[in-house]
């Protein structure tokens, strides 16, 4: 595996944080990872718990470390083994979209691609937790 490259920008109303890797493995095994809730905390340290299958329609429960607030983003844009979004929040005030993307490598390795933009007037209140 590649050294993750990662970016932020922000401004007033927005933040956006991604991380693109190359992973050394199909997108099919891959996407098994990303859509097995249960087993999501073990290799993600942004998220202690989820509750809910990870698929088109679903709502989640996420828990983070650092609070004991729940957030219940809904999956949408499914496509098996290529993608998918989860969006919560309520905007204006605050908005939060995460984007997930798998490309797969015609030599065998996977381009995984994670976005998250958050937006919305409260988000100068509480980009700092």
């Amino acid at each position: 595996m590649e050294e993750p490259q990662v970016t932020q920008t922000h401004e007033a109303f927005s933040l956006t944080c991604g991380v693109v890797v190359n992973i050394q493995a199909k997108a099919a095994s891959i996407w098994k990872l990303l859509t097995d809730a249960e087993d999501f905390p073990r290799w993600n340290s942004t998220i202690s718990g989820i509750q809910g299958q990870i698929r088109e329609g679903e709502r989640l429960q996420l828990r983070v470390p650092g609070t004991d607030r729940t957030f219940t983003p809904k999956v949408s844009g499914v496509v098996a083994d290529e993608r998918m979004t989860w969006t919560g929040g309520f905007a204006p005030l605050f908005k939060g979209v995460r984007t997930f993307v798998l490309e797969q490598r015609n030599d065998g390795p996977t381009d995984f691609t994670m976005e998250e933009r958050f937006s919305g007037v409260m988000l100068p209140l509480i980009k700092k937790s």
